[in-house]
């Protein structure tokens, strides 16, 4: 296992731990919180089964999923949860989700963390391809990505099903070969 720690001018990523499960139903546990995401609210107990499915990933050769804890530079409780899953069939490209306490949310801290993952991606892995996909109505996300360096790239008619109804995604995503990656994230 490749133990995952990288910092940013405000961010750091780490691996989760069972010590974060409270932190992260903060999170996944808040009707907030999940309202974009494709599931309900997680009870302690899901979120806690994630945490432990995570870390089990964690040791996988090749490792294909990183589910990182976001802190602050210098540390401190997890305010959110970052995930980059390394597709099977194609090595080289990999999707990306990100969660954020609501009280963290509308100072730039997602652009940030987008970038972080960015960077984790291709300087680290030396991935190709990075994507992620957001709700139609999460305008928040949909800049963030942008900012970040993320290119729209078309709508999932009727991707996920989420709270009794089908729902499209949006498709953002970056290639390393056009990622501006020298900027400090």
């Amino acid at each position: 296992m490749r133990h995952v720690e990288i910092s940013g001018k405000r961010l750091r990523l780490r691996e989760v731990t069972l010590d974060d499960v409270d932190a992260l139903h903060a999170v996944y546990g808040d009707p907030t919180a999940t309202e974009h995401l494709p599931f309900d609210p997680r009870t302690r107990e899901e979120v806690e089964e994630g945490v432990v499915e995570a870390i089990k990933a964690a040791e996988a050769e090749p490792r294909r999923l990183y589910v990182l804890a976001v802190t602050d530079v210098d540390g401190g409780e997890a305010f959110g949860v970052a995930r980059l899953h390394i597709e099977a069939d194609h090595p080289h490209s990999a999707e990306i989700g990100l969660g954020l306490r609501p009280d963290h949310w509308g100072r730039g801290i997602g652009t940030d963390l987008i970038r972080l993952i960015l960077t984790f991606g291709f300087r680290h892995l030396r991935l190709h391809r990075i994507w992620g996909a957001r709700s139609p109505a999460n305008t928040a996300a949909q800049l963030a990505m942008l900012v970040a360096g993320m290119v729209e790239e078309g709508r999932i008619r009727h991707h996920v099903r989420a709270r009794g109804a089908w729902r499209d995604s949006i498709v953002h995503s970056a290639l390393e070969d056009e990622w501006e990656g020298h900027r400090d994230v």
